[in-house]
């Protein structure tokens, strides 16, 4: 680690070439947690980083206070424009179990910490990292780089990339492919290093649950109380698993790994694609399990409920949100008609909300990517991969762009990525955060390849 890299204040000023971990630790320094947001002084900072590399950027925004950033470095042509995306916005931080404060961007046993180490402010500062150093060696892509950093990831992206998409899409005009969150870190399995990249992702799908029942004074008893019905269906949802389901792009993914594991892994990576095996191999997986557990089902969480006005009098109706995710190839109706099959009709169940993901992914430029990685790391074995959750990679979708997920980090064995993103104790190494910026960096000279 160099000796620039502390937990000690930056310097104001940056030389033309950025430092992508003196940047990361930068932008954790503005509290950007969503709601509610406040991206405006992040997004200004980051902008006079790119001025300074010599790269225009504009500022478009749904709310004064949240603005979207676009920047765009001209190539030379052979290629369509490649577009970098991400999110400058955070999920909030509580104020106790950090080791280190959230906001501190501190570095530590050559780590650096705090909300946003991971998602993603270090992504974007490997994306302008390698922006700038692009720019600052006179190297011309194979086609245009659009830089598109947005707000309101965190809360659905209304005011960020959606904005964009449905007003602004001419800004994106011609691109075919897109690298954003997340995607080409490590993964550890079987004594290989493997590296997923984000081909596709689920859907979201937001419902809301309603119990009926008899108003009622509290001092009696009340058997058609809502709260009893709403109980048991959240209890039966919160503790049954909906059916599996092998989707092209999860058999896709399995096949690559099982490919490079050893005799035994390998029959058990094949067993997770035979339908009638799947539940049996979930289970034998151990810790695995909850990694690849919502790659094989669509999933639903009870969020916020809610239910009476007055402590001693019985509400008619409680209400619960639930937050589904849905695998490519099915749809809101295929969610409610599973939940009702475990947990029955007492209780109704209307869809609130529903971001319908692309189709089939354009693999394109995977074997690109998966190049870089393979260059960076020699030990590396890339592979396609469904993102259990969603990203704005949904919303770019819509204008025809396949979105890669596509963020290198090399992690050590170990790293929880699933237990440290939006957790207490978010961190990054600092040497994956350099690997990032390298690979971007590669990757915008090599766009064009395919």
């Amino acid at each position: 680690m160099s000796a620039s890299h502390s937990s000690s204040s930056v310097s104001p000023s940056l030389s033309p070439s950025v430092d992508p971990v003196d940047l990361t630790q930068r932008l954790i320094r503005y509290d950007t947690s969503n709601p509610p947001g406040n991206e405006r002084e992040c997004a200004n900072y980051i902008k006079s980083v790119l001025e300074e590399g010599g790269i225009d950027c504009e500022l478009i925004a749904a709310h004064p206070d949240r603005p979207n950033l676009i920047a765009r470095l001209p190539g030379q042509g052979k290629a369509p424009p490649l577009l970098l995306q991400g999110h400058m916005d955070v999920v909030p931080a509580a104020s106790d179990g950090w080791q280190h404060p959230p906001f501190e961007g501190a570095i530590a046993d050559s780590y650096l910490w705090g909300r946003g180490s991971l998602d993603m402010k270090s992504g974007i500062a490997m994306m302008v990292s390698a922006l700038i150093r692009t720019k600052s060696e006179g190297l011309a892509p194979p086609g245009d780089v659009i830089l598109a950093l947005v707000a309101d990831e965190e809360a659905g992206g209304d005011g960020g990339a959606r904005h964009l998409v449905e007003n602004h899409p001419e800004r994106f005009q011609g691109v075919k492919y897109a690298i954003g969150e997340f995607g080409g870190f490590t993964f550890h399995l079987g004594g290989r290093r493997f590296y997923p990249i984000m081909v596709a992702e689920k859907q979201v799908c937001r419902l809301r649950a309603t119990a009926k029942g008899d108003s009622g004074h509290g001092s009696l008893f009340q058997q058609a109380n809502p709260m009893g019905a709403m109980g048991r269906f959240l209890q039966t949802v919160q503790t049954r698993e909906l059916p599996t389901h092998v989707t092209p792009v999860t058999r896709m993914m399995f096949k690559a790994i099982g490919k490079h594991l050893p005799v035994a892994s390998r029959i058990g990576t094949g067993a997770l694609v035979r339908p009638a095996l799947t539940n049996v191999a979930l289970r034998l997986l151990g810790a695995k399990r909850r990694s690849f557990n919502p790659l094989f089902r669509n999933t639903v969480n009870a969020t916020i409920v809610r239910g009476g006005d007055q402590v001693n009098v019985v509400p008619r109706e409680v209400t619960a949100e639930l937050d589904g995710r849905v695998l490519p190839g099915f749809g809101p109706d295929d969610l409610v008609s599973e939940i009702q099959r475990i947990a029955g009709s007492d209780v109704s169940i209307e869809v609130t909300s529903f971001d319908p993901g692309p189709g089939a992914p354009d693999m394109g430029l995977f074997q690109t990517l998966a190049g870089v990685l393979e260059e960076e790391d020699e030990a590396a074995v890339p592979v396609p991969m469904l993102m259990p959750a969603s990203t704005d990679g949904r919303l770019f979708a819509k204008l025809g762009i396949q979105t890669y997920g596509f963020l290198p980090m090399s992690l050590p064995e170990g790293f929880d990525f699933a237990t440290t993103i939006h957790g207490t104790g978010e961190c990054i190494p600092v040497e994956a955060i350099e690997f990032g910026s390298e690979a971007i960096y590669k990757l915008l000279q090599r766009f064009g390849d395919g």
